[in-house]
Formats: C-alpha cells, structure tokens, sequence
C-alpha cells in the first residue's frame, strides 16, 4: 500500500536568502475563494467583518487583522483567510482554497528589484504600498501579488506552480545579485 505523506507546495525547496532577498514559504492553512452575487457584496463584507474582523476588500487591497485576511485576486472576488467562514448562503459563491495555493515571501532590500524583473508593475513603494494587491504574470505565471511590508512581498500562485514559482524568483535574485 502507497504511503502518503502531507507536505507543503514548497516542501524542500525554501527558505533561501539570496544577496539581499530571503524567500520564505507561507504555508496557508485555510483560505476561501469568496465571490459575492450581484448586489451581495455589501452583505457579504458585513458578515465577514462579524465573523473575522475583516471585510471585502476594495480592487486591489487587502485588508488584515488579528491574524484573518481578505485580498482581493480578481473582479468580484476575494481570498479570505481566517479560522471560520461565516454561513454565506444566498450571499456568495464559496471554494475552499487552502490546499489549491502555493504562496512565497519575499523580504529584504532586493525584494522589489527582484520581483521588478519578473512582474510587469510598477512596485515601488511609493506607487504600490502596503495592503496594495494586483493579479499579475510572474515570469509566465498568473499570479497574486501582495506588498505586505516596507520590504517584504507576497507572491501566490497555484500549488502546482510552486516550483516554477521558486525557481523564477531564485534565478532573479541570482542575477540581481550577480550585478552588485
């Protein structure tokens, strides 16, 4: 009989530091794909709020406390990370995500000038600042991409892309490291 064993998208292949960036990997426990029905979005922020602190997120944010967040991945609809969803039936379309994402963060000096070689957007800090959110292409791959710090992105994917996704980032920051 096969043996299975859980791991995570990233399993074996982080963290690593490179130059000045550090790739990290964020293992996300649980997460929903939260797409409201037509006119249900203020609805269904309500009880998200109720429920985990947070809303729906406006295009392009994402909004975070105590541990729970909403970003914003696309025109009506929000990846919602918290301990319980509320019962949102009649109100929204509802996928559980959790297992679907492979998600990785980047921080340091160099993680914006990493990323600029792959993402087509502008991400300085003074255009794309924290809790700022774009659905994007890393390299070939669509992705999410979030500013959660100063110095620190994070970049999600789907789990089957998590080596791709790896790999890109690791040969960017080895080129932008090569440079100094």
């Amino acid at each position: 009989m096969v043996k299975l064993i859980a791991q995570t998208p990233c399993e074996g292949q982080l963290p690593m530091t490179i130059g000045d960036v550090t790739l990290t990997e964020v293992v996300i426990q649980t997460a929903w794909n939260v797409a409201p029905f037509a006119g249900k979005e203020a609805d269904v922020s309500k009880a998200l709020e109720a429920q985990s602190g947070v809303g729906f997120p406006a295009a392009n944010r994402m909004l975070t406390k105590a541990g729970s967040r909403s970003i914003w991945v696309g025109a009506g609809r929000a990846l919602v990370q918290c301990d319980g969803l509320p019962e949102l039936s009649g109100l929204a379309a509802v996928t559980e995500q959790g297992d679907a994402i492979a998600a990785v963060r980047l921080d340091g000096p160099a993680a914006e000038a990493t990323l600029a070689r792959l993402v087509p957007l502008d991400l300085r800090v003074s255009t794309f600042k924290r809790g700022h959110t774009a659905r994007s292409f890393v390299g070939h791959m669509a992705a999410s991409v979030t500013r959660v710090g100063a110095e620190a992105f994070e970049v999600m994917v789907m789990r089957s892309m998590a080596r791709t996704l790896v790999h890109e980032l690791e040969e960017a920051a080895k080129g932008l490291a090569a440079r100094a």
